[in-house]
C-alpha cells in the first residue's frame, strides 16, 4: 500500500492517510520520541513549514497522541497513547 518507512502512530484513524501526511507525521513523532518540543523547535529541526506542522501537531492532538503542556508557547509531548513500534 505504502512505499517508505513511516512511524506507527502516524496513521491517522479520523483522516486519509497520504504519503506526504505521513512522512511529516513520522518526522514530527520521531523529534518529539527524543524529546518535549516547541513549535519552533520541531520546525527548525524537520524542516517542514509552520502551517504543516501546526496542522500535523493538531490532527495528532485530536487522536490523543500528542499532548500540549503549558502556556505558549506550548511544549508537545508524546501521550503514549497510538501503534507503538515492534522492536
Amino acid at each position: 500500500m505504502f512505499k517508505g518507512t513511516y512511524h506507527p502512530k502516524a496513521f491517522l484513524t479520523i483522516k486519509k492517510n497520504v504519503r506526504r501526511g505521513l512522512a511529516a507525521r513520522t518526522k514530527i513523532l520521531s523529534l518529539l520520541e527524543k524529546t518535549a518540543s516547541n513549535t519552533g523547535t520541531i520546525i527548525q529541526q524537520t524542516g517542514l513549514r509552520y502551517a504543516v506542522v501546526l496542522h500535523h501537531l493538531h490532527l495528532l492532538e485530536v487522536e490523543n497522541i500528542l499532548t500540549r503542556k503549558g502556556k505558549r508557547p506550548y511544549v508537545w509531548e508524546l501521550t503514549g497513547a497510538g501503534q507503538q513500534r515492534l522492536t
